[in-house]
């Protein structure tokens, strides 16, 4: 049966090290929810910890109403899909996933029930007498997967399970584990450093820095609408300009450093006439327009369904050490392709802007959502 996670300021240390200061979070029964950060963010030991591999210094995780800290790993009732596929390569496909079923002391008809309907989840039923080495990284993987879901744990823990697959391979397997988690229904906490990955698969995202997280949402919201500059350039890439606040007659507006102004009707009542802002404007939210940003066009790369230019602006217009400024055009619906050297005006859409306070901390929108 799936449970509801509870990690109420539970602290990780080694040694003098605090790796995880005091993170809370909840969980909700049945839902595939990501950590996702950078690598030494602290997801792998939060997620260690939830298993009751890593020991808890502080704080405390309950399934449910049980506190689990004392538990040992064996009796938590959790399945584990790791990075290596962990597989018994002496045994056949079919042997591999009744394993943890045999070690439970099931009858025979209930193993065989129980295996032939996981196989069929996961898709690998025609592989069922195959050994591991005659089965590709992504059947492999499926394995794995299978074997984790058939004792029914509580709870399913997955630590970056696709980053040993091909590009192809991991577009697949995306698809596949949301599908199986879905039709099953567990409870599952899924590690990954990819962010096209974590958008893909999960109900919602907990991003991590230095064992604290930053924003917990749906995926649409954590790319939409970013709770500060790191979540802002993690997910995605975002280009940083300076600007201020404006009061205006007809309400408020932020101004690039340039002059241009966008006026805006979602500012937080925080946002101050003159408020020195960071503004936030994806690649794709420029349009070419008659008004706008004025720069130049540095490179161009062509990426089948869009153009990707990196920009030139004035340094004074930046937030500074941006790996680079980007404008991405979709050729479905592009009337004029630019070259390298060309001079334009970019139009960034005021519906999709995001605006920060000046050292990144926070955006000061009025619909931005920390924790949902």
């Amino acid at each position: 049966m799936s449970v509801e996670i509870h990690i109420n300021n539970v602290v990780k240390r080694y040694g003098d090290l605090t790796i995880i200061p005091g993170l809370t979070q909840d969980i909700r029964n049945g839902e595939l929810f990501t950590l996702l950060g950078p690598s030494g963010c602290g997801k792998t030991t939060l997620l260690r910890m939830i298993a009751g591999f890593n020991s808890i210094e502080g704080g405390e995780i309950k399934f449910n109403e049980q506190v689990i800290n004392d538990i040992p790993a064996h009796k938590r009732n959790i399945g584990m899909v790791f990075q290596s596929y962990a597989i018994f390569p002496h045994l056949t496909v079919r042997e591999n996933v009744e394993y943890g079923l045999k070690l439970r002391k099931l009858t025979k008809t209930e193993i065989k029930k129980k295996v032939d309907d996981i196989l069929e989840v996961v898709r690998i039923t025609e592989y069922q007498d195959r050994l591991p080495e005659r089965l590709s990284g992504g059947q492999q993987q499926r394995v794995a997967l299978a074997r984790s879901i058939v004792i029914h744990p509580s709870v399913l823990l997955m630590d970056e399970p696709l980053s040993n697959l091909d590009a192809k391979l991991r577009i697949e397997m995306r698809s596949a584990i949301r599908d199986v988690q879905k039709q099953v229904g567990i409870t599952t906490v899924y590690v990954t450093h990819d962010q096209e990955e974590a958008l893909s698969i999960s109900d919602r995202i907990a991003v991590m820095k230095k064992g604290e997280i930053q924003q917990t949402a749906r995926p649409h919201t954590i790319y939409t609408r970013p709770y500060n500059i790191f979540v802002s350039t993690f997910i995605g890439h975002s280009n940083l300009f300076r600007g201020h606040v404006q009061s205006t007659e007809t309400g408020k507006a932020v101004v690039f450093a340039d002059g241009y102004t966008v006026p805006m009707d979602n500012l937080s009542e925080e946002a101050g006439d003159g408020m020195e802002v960071i503004i936030s404007v994806r690649p794709e939210e420029f349009s070419i327009q008659q008004e706008g940003l004025a720069c130049k066009v540095r490179t161009k790369v062509f990426l089948g369904k869009y153009i990707n230019y990196s920009l030139g602006f004035p340094e004074e217009m930046l937030l500074p050490d941006q790996p680079s400024i980007e404008f991405s055009q979709d050729l479905g619906h592009a009337e004029q392709v630019l070259e390298v050297g060309d001079t334009v005006t970019l139009r960034p859409n005021p519906v999709k802007l995001n605006v920060f306070t000046s050292d990144g901390s926070r955006n000061i929108l009025r619909d931005v959502v920390h924790h949902e």
